[in-house]
């Protein structure tokens, strides 16, 4: 059994990087694939060497979606899920590359495992010094397989999955029947589209083998945050609030509040990081006081580990004690 796995690429403003992306694609030792290119009305002539390597490679089953307008990411990804026809989709940024065993990897896991989600582990390839790190963004988990909804929410939301959409593999099915896609309009997508699934996530399963390659570069999103991208995580809190107000299981409930507390502190070290501007993280940390946190008997359960209730206290003092507090913080 060979299931057809859809790779689904993005296409915008990545002349530079295509068809090294496309490249890694064509050497999969598995041969089962589609490719899906989903064209956000890119202004350079990335669709031109798409078609020179199509031209070239005839045997390959690609197919291209043309948007009629820029709609950002989040609709190039849901595009990409809806035309997909194989059983597993996988998504694959176009800067980025593959290992030639990825998919033959994920799909013998998948096979495995029936999971609903594949992880598997990825490599920073640094081009401003030409070095490289493995497990840039770990998947660190104690187990290997999980097949409860609350022990995979738990483990991410203590930070053990990283949020990425890429490099991993995810039944098709199983985001079309649960109508799990991407928030138009945001800049951080994956961080919310992930939240929304792991809520419906039943089974899931990590292999420790380095599968994707993922270039930081000087047009890398990581790189370019700015104050709209912040806007963004705010609205990201908002969703993940309204998801903890309509929770019915307690112990969900319970994980939800945990995840918006560790996420509030990463959205507030890397604002501060990226802007370095202290009004605005003042502004920021009176927003996120109006948001879920911890009440008074909340600190003496058991049921929050003390570095939550530690990011808790701090985030909720008086606004300005606290950003001085979190500068003194950060950068003691």
């Amino acid at each position: 059994m060979n299931p057809l796995v859809t790779i689904s690429i993005p296409v915008f403003k990545c002349e530079k990087f295509i068809i090294r992306c496309l490249e890694s694609v064509k050497k999969q030792t598995y041969g089962n694939l589609e490719i899906i290119l989903v064209n956000d009305c890119t202004p350079d002539n990335s669709m031109v060497l798409i078609r020179d390597f199509m031209t070239l490679n005839q045997n390959l089953n690609i197919r291209i979606i043309e948007h009629e307008e820029n709609s950002g990411l989040s609709v190039v990804r849901n595009n990409g899920i809806k035309a997909a026809a194989g059983e597993y989709v996988f998504f694959l940024d176009s800067d980025d590359e593959i290992t030639s065993d990825c998919i033959q990897l994920l799909v013998e896991n998948a096979l495995k495992t029936d999971a609903q989600i594949i992880i598997a582990q990825n490599r920073w390839i640094n081009t401003f010094d030409n070095t490289t790190k493995d497990f840039g963004f770990p998947t660190i988990a104690e187990k290997k397989y999980y097949d409860t909804n609350l022990e995979i929410f738990s483990i991410y939301s203590k930070g053990r999955f990283p949020s990425s959409s890429w490099n991993k593999l995810f039944k098709k099915d199983f985001i079309i029947s649960n109508e799990i896609y991407f928030v138009p309009g945001l800049f951080a997508q994956d961080e919310l589209w992930f939240f929304h699934l792991l809520l419906k996530t039943d089974t899931l399963a990590i292999i420790d083998d380095i599968t994707y390659l993922y270039y930081l570069h000087g047009e890398s999103v990581i790189f370019n945050r700015k104050k709209k991208n912040f806007e963004n995580y705010l609205t990201i809190l908002h969703y993940m609030t309204k998801s903890y107000k309509e929770e019915k299981n307690k112990v969900l409930k319970t994980l939800i509040k945990s995840k918006i507390i560790l996420f509030k502190e990463m959205v507030l070290v890397m604002q501060w990081k990226a802007l370095k501007d202290g009004e605005y993280l003042k502004t920021n940390i009176s927003r996120m006081q109006k948001l879920v946190r911890l009440n008074i008997l909340e600190y003496f359960s058991a049921k929050f580990p003390l570095d939550v209730k530690k990011k808790n206290f701090f985030q909720n003092i008086p606004v300005d004690l606290a950003a001085k507090l979190f500068i003194w913080r950060f950068e003691r």
